[in-house]
């Protein structure tokens, strides 16, 4: 299995960019990173805006690789500006469409069914920069629905593969 780390886990208890990108970036809410989620099976991350949210049950926790957000100056992307949930490192998780997959941060398997591409919308282009949208295509992270309880943290983490996805 491989190693992988959870660089950053976001919480948003609120709808994060609204409006129109073209107005430019609205002030964001502070503290929605967190080193610790708790995640319920079928339901979604505990504190979430998508938790136990009908519409999104099947969409309501997603994962993004670190490798795929395009860089713009100096610091690091990060989730607050992409509106993903679990940042990784160390796994192409765009490449896992379909399949069903597990996170072990060291408190068990969070199993996660990997339903589809989280698509970029055009708010990557004033959240992380010009041609962010156009670079994340393909890579825009994943939306996942969670199957049983368990806990993410940041740090070192297992990730493996339950079922594999369609060839």
């Amino acid at each position: 299995m491989p190693r992988v780390e959870v660089v950053q886990l976001l919480v948003s208890p609120v709808h994060r960019l609204a409006g129109r990108p073209g107005d430019g970036l609205p002030e964001l809410p502070g503290g929605e990173l967190v080193t610790t989620a708790e995640v319920r099976a079928g339901l979604g991350i505990v504190g979430d805006r998508y938790f136990n949210h009908p519409a999104h049950r099947n969409a309501s926790l997603t994962l993004m690789a670190a490798e795929r957000i395009p860089r713009q100056g100096p610091g690091e992307a990060d989730l607050l500006r992409t509106r993903r949930n679990v940042l990784l490192r160390g796994i192409d998780i765009d490449t896992y469409v379909g399949a069903t997959v597990f996170l072990d941060c060291g408190t068990g398997p969070v199993e996660l069914a990997v339903r589809g591409a989280a698509r970029p919308c055009a708010w990557m282009d004033t959240t992380l920069g010009p041609g962010a949208r156009r670079a994340l295509r393909g890579g825009g992270g994943v939306r996942c629905r969670p199957l049983n309880d368990g806990v993410l943290a940041v740090g070192p983490a297992e990730f493996g593969v339950l079922e594999p996805g369609p060839a």
